[in-house]
């Protein structure tokens, strides 16, 4: 009889191989729902740079003002620059792949307080995961703000 509860007890320890797998399913929906839901998707990667490039304008005409120095901004093959402003005063280049700037004009942020309207467009290109061209206009009226637009709908 001592012997048979012994033996009992041995084959309750531990978890079947069924409870093991249950939770294995479990563990793997999760990370993957919690991989799927942190991937930065070509939006948001194209919201930031046109967020950063509208407080960069803003950083840019103040420098000017401030300097009396006029500070232009134009596009490059690799990103931008501020013509006019100090050496390493503000960044020339975009911190996600695949953003450009559809003009190539350069565009004049300063001395003056008022600069006349003003608009850029930053596209992200055609992505590996077959994401088409997607743009948003970064404008002013002169007098406010640089401000993040949505493109008009059949703007190139």
């Amino acid at each position: 009889m001592l012997f048979n509860s012994c033996r009992h007890r041995r084959f309750n320890r531990g978890f079947t191989l069924l409870e093991l797998l249950v939770v294995l399913t479990i563990t793997a929906v999760a990370t993957g729902g919690v991989s799927l839901a942190l991937r930065d998707s070509g939006d948001t990667r194209l919201e930031r740079e046109s967020q950063r490039l509208a407080v960069l304008f803003e950083s840019a005409r103040a420098l000017s003002r401030s300097t009396g120095v006029p500070v232009y901004w134009r596009p490059t093959s690799n990103g931008f620059v501020f013509e006019g402003a100090p050496p390493q005063s503000l960044p020339g280049n975009w911190l996600a792949e695949g953003v450009a700037a559809r003009t190539l004009q350069r565009i004049q942020l300063g001395p003056e307080p008022i600069i006349g309207p003003k608009s850029v467009d930053l596209i992200s290109l055609k992505t590996a995961e077959g994401q088409g061209e997607r743009s948003l206009a970064i404008t002013t009226d002169g007098i406010r703000p640089f401000a993040v637009q949505p493109t008009q709908v059949g703007q190139p």
